[in-house]
């Protein structure tokens, strides 16, 4: 997903798709983003906090011109677009389409308003599931269309982690939902370590099914013997490393870290505020108290990384990682939870690391880059990896706002160091 990024890549290599189920999926998906932005006002809807978001009403177009630009313009000639003009308002980074509007003046788009995106979503909407009920897109058309659903997905998950950034910067501090389940308090498990596997390992996408072109290709890899955590380290754990002068230490940071932790003053996660009664947090239901035992959020690899050295290991290689993980059960706190935010947990299931999956993203130590084989497909759906593969860093594994769907063990995310407003937590690991 990465900022806007998106990790949009080429036309995955899928199974055979049907029209009939690609209607249901393409309901759901679109349908849910609605839903996403209906608790906001149109001015909620059109404000941009930040040059690395935004606005909602910016998603809701953009996801929208993707199904227009490559689905209904490469299904019928001459084609004629809802609003000429949002082929430059709505594109992101797709130089080879034309013209893109400055991503850091988004938010001064107030024209077109919240409804006419919404009308402009409708009609791509029936354009869509028309050709989809009548069985009208080649079997390439369907691929897309299955990757413009995977890349909303990732625009819900921006929806909600660039609205908690908008909502945050308000004195008010307002919810965007006071219908969230209370948080749960527990005793924290305790934490254990756990072998990984070693020697000469596969990983990456096999290519059946979907997958981004970031996945694959599957490839073998030497590991070390190594060690995982059995959880993500807890915020009464940060909070030890806070108070033991973790943020004043600089024989624990990487130096552009440290360098970046003085001049923005960090001293703890963000959307985290002292009061008189200890430490509050910002979330997506408002203001509440620090809860000891969820797992620490909206931290920067460097904070990640000087916790790490601090507790004597260090971030995982995203190949230990995901050596470990499987798939998401039914348990694991992703969006469709419906908690939006992540979640205590006082035991450990199984005999292996667990919360692999939801709650938050978890550096990695990897760099993000390519895997051996990897090419850029063609055309405009193959720009985007190769040019972000620098000055990035991998993280595994979804949060409380990623979609069930639309996570898997493979799934690479990536930002750059500095990132903080992703629910963005970390795993522990320690050579062996």
């Amino acid at each position: 997903m990465a900022l806007e990024s998106d990790s949009k890549r080429t036309v995955p290599r899928a199974g055979a798709l049907t029209a009939e189920k690609l209607a249901a999926d393409f309901r759901s998906v679109r349908g849910r983003s609605e839903a996403l932005a209906a608790p906001l006002s149109p001015e909620d809807s059109s404000a941009q906090s930040m040059a690395d978001a935004s606005p909602t009403k910016w998603h809701l177009a953009h996801t929208t011109w993707f199904f227009e630009t490559f689905v209904l313009e490469g299904s019928e000639p001459g084609y004629r677009a809802f609003d000429s003009s949002y082929r430059t308002l709505f594109n992101s980074y797709y130089n080879s389409v034309g013209d893109q509007y400055p991503r850091p003046q988004r938010g001064l788009l107030t024209r077109p308003g919240l409804a006419q995106i919404l009308e402009y979503r409708e009609r791509i909407d029936e354009g869509i599931l028309r050709r989809l009920e009548e069985d009208l897109f080649s079997p390439e058309l369907l691929n897309i269309v299955e990757l413009g659903l995977h890349h909303e997905e990732q625009h819900q998950e921006l929806i909600l982690t660039d609205l908690l950034h908008l909502l945050a910067i308000n004195p008010q501090r307002p919810g965007y939902r006071l219908d969230l389940a209370e948080p749960e308090t527990s005793e924290l498990a305790p934490l254990t370590w756990h072998p990984g596997a070693e020697g000469i390992q596969s990983i990456g996408h096999p290519g059946i099914g979907f997958c981004f072109d970031n996945e694959g290709p599957q490839h073998e890899t030497l590991v070390a013997p190594h060690f995982l955590a059995s959880r993500l380290v807890s915020n009464l754990e940060y909070q030890e490393f806070m108070q033991d002068g973790g943020y004043s230490r600089p024989e624990l940071w990487l130096a552009e870290g440290w360098a970046l932790c003085q001049e923005e003053n960090w001293r703890a996660p963000l959307y985290w505020q002292e009061a008189e009664a200890g430490w509050k947090a910002f979330g997506l239901a408002g203001m509440g108290p620090v809860i000891p035992s969820e797992p620490v959020s909206h931290i920067s690899f460097f904070e990640a990384d000087a916790y790490a050295r601090w507790a004597d290991a260090r971030l995982p290689l995203e190949t230990e990682w995901e050596l470990s993980a499987k798939e998401p059960v039914p348990e694991d706190n992703l969006a469709d939870a419906d908690r939006l935010r992540p979640q205590s947990l006082n035991s450990q299931p199984g005999s292996g690391p667990y919360q692999l999956f939801g709650d938050v993203w978890e550096w990695t130590q990897s760099p993000y880059q390519a895997y051996p084989g990897y090419r850029p497909g063609p055309g405009a759906l193959g720009e985007y990896n190769g040019k972000f593969m620098s000055n990035q860093y991998v993280l595994r594994g979804g949060s409380c706002v990623t979609p069930r769907r639309h996570i898997r063990s493979t799934y690479r995310n990536f930002f750059p160091a500095h990132a903080r407003w992703q629910w963005s937590g970390l795993r522990l690991a320690k050579d062996a």
